[in-house]
């Protein structure tokens, strides 16, 4: 009877850096899956529900790093899990810090410390970190839930 009150709207949350070219296509991605068909090759889909938001130019706080990094997929020696997969080969990048506290502070002082962008399933328990494709694979979740396959 009121099953309607345990659904929740899940909540993604994009780190952006509008400089950074897979920052800007994964925010176009995420908009347009919420405000037209998703997937667009189908038409009449609706869009996928989800309340977006858009930090734009700060990174997480080393507490939201530590939560990020445990919804990472791991990979094969678990390496994607770790504090450094979250840093940049920028060529300004000169420490690697292996805490979530240290790449914290250092993409405070240096905002090119960090593969941007950083978008993060709350609810899902999901992130994706650096690239588009990671941010298409949160969507399909999403989508697969709409959709009953999941």
């Amino acid at each position: 009877m009121f099953s309607a009150f345990t659904r929740s709207i899940p909540q993604i949350s994009i780190f952006h850096n509008p400089s950074s070219p897979p920052s800007s296509a994964a925010l176009q991605l995420l908009r347009a899956a919420v405000s037209s068909p998703y997937p667009p090759s189908r038409p009449n889909a609706p869009p996928l529900r989800f309340n977006l938001e858009v930090i734009e130019n700060a990174p997480p706080t080393a507490d939201q790093l530590q939560t990020i990094l445990s919804y990472l997929p791991a990979g094969s020696a678990g390496e994607s899990r770790s504090p450094v997969s979250l840093l940049s080969a920028h060529p300004t990048v000169h420490t690697r810090p292996s805490s979530a506290e240290g790449v914290s502070s250092l993409a405070a002082k240096n905002p090119n410390a960090l593969k941007w962008p950083i978008v993060v399933d709350w609810h899902g328990g999901r992130a994706a970190v650096g690239d588009v494709e990671g941010v298409k694979s949160i969507l399909e979740e999403l989508r697969k839930k709409r959709d009953g396959e999941s």
